[in-house]
């Protein structure tokens, strides 16, 4: 989408907005939610000059959704990838264009993350439904308020607490499929008791079983060519957790405890099955924290998390023909990851001034072993052999540690006349064991129209750490004579954090019983952490590889290199049109470019040889751009909810993708082939659900999704899901 087009659209919404502000008779208007995330403290939403969503309890009850990624996906600003894939597959967020590990995920305010993954980003797949009291989405860059990854943006799931005395329990079953052949069942259950005095516990626990599809396209055609015959890739899911605590006047302490196992079948990549192909998945996650209120002014909050998991992967021998000859190789790799977050926060809240000053530290551990043992038929003798890596002996962590403050002034600290002008801001100072020192900063004007209205604009830096795996994975290259080419390893502890710069401009509006927002954004993020190969500076880029008696590799590792800028157009809406309809709806264009530069390339690491990229095949002996990101749509959203008496509810909704590229391997470009893209053509979905109270706490919940059983595609070489028939029973009380 060209600049021009994208000030144009937003110019005209932002007028079509304050023009329906001027009518507002504002005798309707709705109570505004409070939110958290945002600032670090409790403010009204209309009153955040952020692109800001909540998202409660009920609307998941309502939604139908049976995961988070399906949840977040349907939200502006965002596209998961595998939401609509096989139970269990790798699902991975994308906030406004940014990276899928430039999205902060937080539990409670505590960052939650693999350290053991390549970019360091966590699978959506994880975390469940269960739980949660809401979610709070903040868009756009938020490092200034939680560090590193926070550049498109940050998802806080905030978990129940048990709040009425007495008992309370919430217990929901759903069982239903999505395919021939497949079956999905999910359970879970919600018990809270709390006391008069206080006092609180809670626990509950979800078990998820599916029978899956087929993960891989099936492109085997000849009956000679052999075929798996075990074609369901199935996934089982374990969540359990715990939580007490103790809410009176001035204090609010707790401590709660996850748990998290998952198995899930996985295949060797795109098009290409795999009958013995296993992923089982464990964390430990522990949070704790409490807030004091000295007086209505100050108030004291300490938060702290600690988790701990454990991913095996398990590749056994497999079939390959139809005579009962197996490949003969087995790998098996263990990764383990550590975390630990401790922050204190102080807030002043008086007329006018709302300030946040906190400080904290946090690390990261990571291990990583891998066995692989294989047949070496052209062995003298021929015999099974193994091969083993692992990253104990550099004993990959970091460390951060961080002070932050952000402040709201209100025009009425000086005047009433300016008291609808908001300025907000904030700074913060990382110090982190391996990169240094990083300062973020942001500033967030904001201005009340006729009450209602909010227009902002947001200019904000942010950061995105190198992960443990992009700094220290020691595998080195060796040439024929077995020495090292370059002294290089794979991980490069000289990699900097990615930085960005964002602005944007939004405007929200409330008038009658109807809620609109439309914003602006562009995002610069330079130094972005790039893998390459690299080549002898010595031989010429077009005779690279064509001489069998000379190695011309020269090895692998990651770079600082390149700049991608994304920018795009966010609208929202939400109406309730009388007593028995509801819309709401939104639509997110977004377009974004890579550029290289030679200049950028830090030769010491590379020793001046030849820097190929393989995210796309390019060579960086010149100026290269790259137009367009991968896995990154437009899309658009709309809901509507019929209630045509009061115990039913009737609800539609419809989600449009649009066409976008995606990536497989071209052994083509370059001596040792790299990434190429593949255009992925757009689809439009259609669900529909029907919801009844039938008593006293009973309900039953009734979806088709998918209705049409449309054929598409999120990820190119897997499948999705076809049309999918459930039904959900829920008790509460």
């Amino acid at each position: 989408m060209k600049k021009e087009n994208l000030f144009l659209t937003t110019s005209l919404v932002l007028a079509l907005a304050i023009n329906l502000s001027a009518q507002d008779s504002l005798k309707n208007k709705q109570l505004a939610e409070v939110v958290v995330s945002a600032s670090r403290t409790e403010r009204n939403i209309d009153d955040v000059g952020r692109s800001v969503t909540v998202i409660s309890s009920d609307d998941i009850k309502k939604s139908g959704a049976n995961s988070l990624a399906e949840l977040l996906t349907e939200q502006e600003g965002i596209y998961v990838v595998g939401a609509g894939q096989n139970p269990g597959m790798t699902t991975s967020i994308f906030t406004r264009g940014a990276n899928s590990n430039q999205t902060v995920i937080l539990v409670d305010g505590v960052k939650i993350t693999d350290p053991s993954a390549i970019n360091n980003s966590i699978d959506l797949s994880e975390l469940s439904l269960a739980n949660i009291d809401r979610i709070e989405i903040i868009r756009g860059s938020h490092s200034t308020m939680y560090g590193s990854s926070a550049i498109g943006g940050v998802v806080n799931i905030i978990t129940k607490k048990a709040k009425k005395p007495g008992l309370t329990v919430d217990v929901a079953d759903t069982h239903g499929n999505f395919g021939k052949g497949t079956l999905e069942g999910i359970d879970n259950a919600y018990i809270g008791y709390a006391l008069k005095n206080g006092f609180y516990i809670s626990a509950e626990g979800l078990y998820e079983n599916s029978k899956g599809l087929n993960a891989t396209v099936d492109t085997i055609t000849k009956s000679s060519t052999y075929q798996h015959p075990n074609l369901a890739d199935n996934f089982n899911k374990w969540d359990a957790a715990a939580k007490v605590g103790y809410i009176h006047n001035k204090f609010d302490i707790y401590a709660s405890y996850k748990y998290t196992q998952q198995l899930a079948d996985a295949d060797k990549s795109a098009y290409v099955d795999d009958d013995n192909y296993t992923i089982n998945f464990h964390r430990d996650l522990y949070t704790y924290g409490a807030n004091y209120k000295l007086n209505d002014r100050i108030k004291f909050s300490y938060t702290s998390g600690y988790s701990t998991l454990k991913r095996i992967s398990i590749d056994d021998s497999s079939l390959i023909d139809n005579n009962n000859n197996y490949d003969k190789t087995f790998s098996r790799s263990i990764y383990t990851g550590k975390l630990l977050s401790n922050e204190l926060q102080a807030n002043l809240n008086i007329k006018g001034l709302n300030l946040v000053l906190g400080g904290g530290a946090n690390s990261e551990r990571m291990t990583a072993n891998t066995l692989y043992y294989y047949y070496n038929a052209y062995g003298f003798p021929p015999a099974y052999e193994s091969l083993k890596t692992s990253l104990d002996s550099v004993n990959p962590h970091t460390s951060t540690a961080n002070a932050f403050m952000h402040a709201d002034i209100g025009g009425d600290i000086l005047s009433e006349k300016i008291k609808a002008f908001t300025l907000s801001g904030g700074l913060r100072l990382s110090d982190n064991n391996a990169f240094g020192t990083n300062v973020t900063y942001e500033i967030n004007p904001s201005v009340k129209i006729k009450d209602s209205g909010l227009l902002y604009a947001t200019y904000a830096t942010g950061y995105n750490a190198p992960s443990l795996y992009q700094l220290y994975d020691a595998t080195r290259y060796f040439t024929w004579d077995n020495n090292y080419t370059t002294g290089l390893t794979l991980g490069n502890k000289k990699l900097n954090p990615e930085t960005s710069k964002t602005f944007e401009i939004g405007y929200k509006q409330h008038f009658n019983n109807i809620t609109i927002s439309v914003a602006y954004f562009q995002t610069v993020v330079k130094n972005e952490i790039e893998y390459v190969y690299l080549w002898n500076k010595n031989v010429a880029v077009d005779s690279l590889g064509l001489n069998p008696n000379r190695d011309d590799y020269r090895g692998d590792t990651y770079l600082n290199l390149g700049t991608m800028t994304t920018e795009g157009v966010e609208i929202g809406f939400n109406s309730k049109m009388g007593e028995k309809f509801i819309v709401s709806g939104n639509l997110s264009l977004v377009s974004g470019k890579l550029t290289y530069q030679p200049s950028s390339i830090d030769t010491s690491q590379t020793g001046g040889n030849h820097v190929q990229l393989y995210s796309n095949g390019a060579f960086i002996d010149k100026e290269v751009t790259v137009l367009g990101l991968t896995r990154r749509p437009n899309t658009a959203n709309l809901s509507i909810t019929y209630m045509p008496i009061k115990r039913l509810a009737l609800r539609a909704d419809m989600r449009h993708v649009g066409s976008r590229s995606d990536v497989f391997y071209d052994s083509s470009l370059g001596p040792y082939g790299a990434l190429n893209t593949v255009g992925v053509a757009q689809y439009t979905l259609l669900d529909l659900s029907a919801r009844v109270n039938i008593y006293k706490g009973l309900c039953a919940l009734a979806r088709v999704a998918n209705v049409f059983n449309e054929k598409y595609s999120e990820i190119n070489g897997y499948t999705t899901r076809g049309r999918g028939i459930y039904l959900t029973l829920r008790y509460s009380f």
